[in-house]
């Protein structure tokens, strides 16, 4: 045996319950301990952190339990499972399972599964916890627990039947309390720790399951579904679950995590006609009818609500099928055809949509909206084909599904028509919204109200307001709502302002659109809160700016449309809808009504609430960067800032806009502000990486690829900045001088001069520019011949002086050799350093005549203080008198003597 290497023990007999183990699997593993004295308890880990802990502190000094890698697989004879029987919840014991060696006992209150393990002692019971089952054995053995073993056993009975409120809690639940009471069950300790108090996470994520629940009656019975998301795990997320349940009296729930990557499903029913069980045992979960669990990964919230509703729908009392509802034969376009016969066809038959086809087929590919291939045609994309433009990521249903699914994905999804395929991929019809809203008008209690045509997708964010903005701001907002009403005018904040409060993110740059003259209320406003407002009568805007300096942005709902690609927009009057409408993501088309009647009322016509849960950035409409190609930098610099992901469907309409190489149609300037946002944000390099792996960066300009010699560098350059910025010395460097240094590093003259003017920098800009990279080069062969051991310091300081501040932070990053990083960093952080303190006035006191020499002796003087031969004002006035007489100068004898040999002075020292 390896030193160090624990004896592992022998194990005939092990014990052991489901993962993440509630008290239920913990209090009957210990009654199983009863039944098979000498046996070793596996503990299976738990979510729930009062489980934890009390394990943790008590049971584990109790009774005899160990970790799985302790024991002796091989001595194993018998594995007794308890609280399921399901295989994928043991896996912790999975060697044991498949050794055919091994005979297991099961003792489970849950139904049967496909997956259950074979057991040659199966004790099966329907009640309400596995706990009364293993009791009711040690009766009849006439067992007789210890009072600990009781009050354990008791934790388990009251938690799995809540308490004995559950429907499924039955007599024989009942009938082990009793015995367990009168065996020394405390009670005390089971109400301590079945009582939790909540910390400040379960609170806010309690307060999100109230606050997002929604209640829908399907097909007779009452179900709630409500949702929380956070990017930590949060533990006892089911007994979260069941408090909001018994807070609200809610019969039929479904809660929803989404934690991490992963979405936690939590159900309870109290309701004969919906079996929980068997609804989480589709996502892989398990437990019984009333109660049940489940851990999905890889989908989203809206997904997964998705499938819950169509599994509710058919299998609480199954109705309708599409087959019966659908529209055939279905109109369709081939994925060839070009755009204008699209629009022909949709036309000619009045649709608002079309299946997309293969060539000569009937698999369905895609799907094109009327507005769509309108647009199309407006930007003379008419012979453009449709496959360029079609929605590729949709949703279809075979013939036999259910109408919930349907109108999951048309309600749910926006997806305005629905295609029916086959078995065998043939597209055999299609359901349309207008099909789904005549079908429900008939049917109007199917509609689940979260879903309804008719409800808007608003709710109200006062309280948020008013918690995450400043008491000025959110006033601020009430007087414009007030205002607007008093002008008979409908007024919103929009944009980013929006977006922010919801991902609780400072953001003070107010926009307001108004239903009306936005100019007018722009004037009206000032004369209630004092200030000025400029005023753009072809945009219909204004930018209000108060007495303290802040600044308003008011605009008029528009609609803009542009009349080529990549132009700017033509402007016309419209509602806040079509406003939205004009805007590039999805997360940005927010809007809160401002009038004191709907003051916090969230409006949301395009899914951004979703997108923002689901961590999305999504445009608008399939034609959004062939109408502004800045749009794509845009949704690189958002995706980094917010840590999200751009949507599958808009990164293809990413790369369609760059193989119709619509970069080259925009103006260097808009390109070079866009840049310009890019690498102000906090992380760059990440902007910049991305947009090198989604082909931007070639699209500007082929030299600003970003290849990994390139890579490094700017991470240098970022981390560098990042920590000049941190000493908030004066002045600060320019980002993007800075990390354009980087992206033109190793291009000739000519390339830079061509990259300068493919940014339409302005003629100052690119002379500065260039001038820097030429200065640069000059310095960097000195500092390469420059060593610490040979040279003076203050040789690399002069060098070092004819830069401006990105051209020495630009070498700090490009240098490899740590002496250099070191000097320059002293350079930069300690000015006093290599700053004398002899000034002209003391030269003149000292009778030396002025003229060019005054700037020799000055340096000369800097020269000495910063090799340390001069430090003080004593020693550098003592230098001076000595060059004085070595120079032999003298206030008459107007003299140019000359002293030692150095560099001209520095024209932009940045020390």
């Amino acid at each position: 045996m390896p030193q160090g290497t624990e004896p592992k023990i022998a194990a005939p007999t092990v014990i052991t319950a489901h993962a993440n183990a509630d008290f239920d699997a913990l209090a009957a593993m210990i009654a199983a301990s009863r039944l098979y004295p000498g046996a070793v308890l596996i503990f299976p880990g738990s979510q729930e952190k009062n489980l934890r802990n009390f394990y943790i502190q008590s049971t584990t000094y109790l009774f005899n339990f160990r970790n799985f890698k302790e024991i002796d697989q091989g001595t194993v004879r018998l594995l007794v499972v308890v609280d399921t029987r399901q295989k994928s919840r043991l896996a912790h014991v999975g060697p044991l399972l498949d050794n055919p060696a091994v005979e297991i006992h099961a003792y489970d209150h849950h139904p049967d599964s496909d997956e259950d393990v074979a057991a040659t002692l199966s004790m099966i019971k329907p009640w309400g916890s596995t706990t009364a089952i293993l009791v009711a054995e040690m009766r009849e053995r006439g067992i007789v627990p210890l009072p600990e073993e009781a009050t354990v056993m008791g934790l388990g009975l009251f938690e799995d039947t809540g308490s004995f409120s559950f429907d499924s809690t039955a007599a024989e639940d009942f009938e082990a309390a009793g015995w367990l009471r009168r065996n020394g069950m405390d009670l005390g300790v089971v109400t301590d720790l079945l009582s939790r108090d909540l910390d400040s996470e379960q609170v806010k994520i309690l307060g999100e399951l109230l606050e997002t629940a929604t209640s829908q009656e399907i097909n007779g019975v009452n179900v709630v579904m409500a949702e929380a998301s956070t990017d930590d795990f949060v533990g006892d997320f089911a007994f979260l679950a069941h408090k909001f349940m018994d807070m609200e009296n809610i019969r039929v729930l479904f809660a929803l995590g989404r934690m991490g990557d992963r979405i936690h499903l939590v159900a309870r029913s109290r309701h004969a006609e919906v079996d929980v069980g068997e609804i989480c045992g589709f996502f892989g979960g398990g437990g019984h009818a009333y109660a049940a669990s489940a851990t999905i990964k890889n989908k989203t919230l809206a997904e997964v609500k998705d499938e819950l509703f169509a599994l509710l729908y058919s299998h609480v009392n199954p109705q309708m099928v599409v087959e019966n509802l659908m529209s055939k034969p279905p109109v369709v376009i081939e994925k060839s055809r070009p755009m204008k016969a699209a629009v022909e066809l949709m036309t000619r038959f009045g649709l608002k949509g079309v299946p997309v086809v293969e060539d000569g087929g009937m698999r369905c590919v895609g799907l094109l909206e009327h507005k769509i291939a309108d647009k199309a045609m407006t930007h003379k994309l008419g012979e453009v084909a449709v496959k360029e433009y079609m929605l590729r990521e949709f949703l279809s249903v075979p013939p036999r599904s259910d109408l919930q699914e349907v109108m999951e994905i048309i309600l749910g999804k926006r997806q305005r028509l629905v295609p029916v395929v086959a078995e065998d991929g043939e597209l055999r019809g299609v359901i349309t919204r207008t099909d789904l809203v005549n079908l429900l008008v008939e049917e109007p209690s199917r509609i689940p109200e979260s879903l309804s045509p008719d409800r808007k997708r608003e709710r109200n964010i006062r309280t948020l307001m008013f918690n995450r903005l400043p008491a000025a701001v959110f006033e601020l907002l009430k007087k414009a709502g007030e205002l607007g009403q008093d002008m008979g005018c409908e007024v919103f904040t929009v944009g980013g302002f929006v977006r922010d409060i919801l991902l609780a993110r400072v953001n003070l740059d107010i926009d307001l659109v108004v239903e009306g003259d936005g100019i007018r209320f722009a004037r009206e406003l000032v004369q209630r809160l004092g200030g000025r407002a400029k005023t753009h009568k072809k945009f219909k805007t204004a930018v209000v700016i108060l007495p303290g300096g802040r600044r308003i942005d008011v605009a008029t709902a528009r609609l803009e449309y542009y009349e080529y690609p990549a132009a700017l927009p033509t402007v016309e009057l419209s509602s806040i809808k079509m406003d939205l409408y004009r805007r590039d993501f999805t997360i940005n088309a927010l809007a809160v009504h401002l009038n004191p009647q709907h003051f916090g009322r969230l409006v949301d016509f395009f899914g951004a609430q979703r997108d923002i849960k689901e961590k999305t950035i999504r445009v608008i409409h399939s034609l959004s960067f062939v109408e502004d190609p800045t749009r794509i930098l845009r949704a690189v610099r958002f995706e980094q800032r917010f840590g999200f992901r751009i949507g599958s469907q808009t990164a293809r309409l990413i790369k369609n806009a760059l193989q119709l190489n619509l970069f080259s149609r925009l103006s260097g300037n808009r390109v070079f502000h866009e840049l310009q946002l890019i690498l102000d944000e906090e992380s760059p390099l990440n902007c910049l990486s991305r947009m090198q792996e989604l082909g931007l960066l070639e699209a500007i300009h082929p030299q600003m690829v970003l290849d990994p010699v390139k890579a490094r560098l700017v991470m240098e350059i970022g981390k560098v900045h990042n920590w000049h910025k941190l000493l908030y010395l004066k002045p600060s460097a320019v980002p993007w001088k800075l990390y354009l240094l980087g992206l033109a590093q190793g291009v000739d003259g000519e390339q830079a001069l061509d990259v300068c003017r493919r940014l339409g920098l302005s003629q100052r800009d690119e002379r500065d520019f260039l001038a820097l990279r030429e200065s640069i080069g000059q310095v960097l062969g000195r500092l390469m011949a420059w060593k610490e051991d040979a040279s003076p310091l203050s040789e690399l300081y002069f060098c070092l002086d004819t830069l401006p501040l990105e051209g020495v932070l630009f070498l700090m990053a490009r240098s490899r050799r740590e002496e250099i990083r070191k000097h320059i960093s002293q350079f930069l952080t300690n000015p006093a350093s290599h700053a004398i303190e002899v000034t002209g006035r003391d030269l003149k006191r000292l009778r030396i005549p002025e003229g060019p020499v005054y700037a020799r002796i000055l340096r000369a003087l800097r020269q000495a203080k910063i090799d340390g031969r001069a430090e003080g004002r004593k020693e550098q006035l003592q230098m001076v008198r000595a060059l004085k007489r070595e120079w032999r100068l003298a206030e008459d004898s107007g003299e140019d003597e000359s002293g030692p040999e150095a560099c001209p002075p520095s024209p932009g020292r940045v020390g």
